[in-house]
């Protein structure tokens, strides 16, 4: 006859019966190192988380690149009649996003000047000589380059124009 193993389950004892008292530290110590463990792990998980998904899950912002700016030609123009003969000479700079945006404005700057004469020499003096007045042009110059731009969509890498010069004489 062959003995076969048995293995015998080790019982609990009964409530209220003491332990000895090493092996109430040794089951505090273990207890202890799980919690340890499974701390250092979910540390571990949440970090992997916010710093890897970030990596391949969102895009994360680019650098800002400085602005292009491109300065054009002065304009010298006759104003409309106002209390006499006045003109205006001035310069524009304009902001764009990048250096295809000024190959496109100097492809297209024969179309951008001739929108600009033409704006400026529609407007009288008083209109353009507070600061109100010039700001409204600075916005009416950035939509007439963004207006004599081919149809495309957004601002057409034109994100902004300054006054270099302005006199009114």
């Amino acid at each position: 006859m062959a003995k076969t193993a048995t293995a015998t389950i080790p019982s609990l004892p009964p409530a209220g019966a003491e332990v000895a008292p090493g092996k109430k530290k040794s089951k505090l110590w273990l207890i202890l190192l799980v919690l340890l463990v499974l701390g250092a792990a979910g540390g571990g998980a949440a970090w992997w988380f916010l710093h890897a998904a970030g990596a391949h899950g969102e895009p994360k912002a680019e650098k800002a690149r400085p602005p292009v700016f491109h300065t054009l030609e002065p304009f010298t123009v006759n104003l409309a009649e106002e209390n006499g003969d006045h003109y205006l000479q001035m310069s524009v700079v304009y902001q764009l996003s990048d250096e295809k945006a000024v190959e496109q404005v100097k492809t297209y700057l024969p179309v951008i000047r001739n929108r600009i004469l033409l704006l400026l020499s529609a407007k009288r003096p008083s209109e353009i000589a507070s600061a109100e007045g010039k700001q409204k042009l600075v916005t009416e110059l950035v939509s007439a380059a963004r207006d004599s731009m081919p149809s495309g969509e957004g601002d057409k890498g034109i994100g902004g124009a300054y006054l270099g010069a302005f006199v009114i004489q």
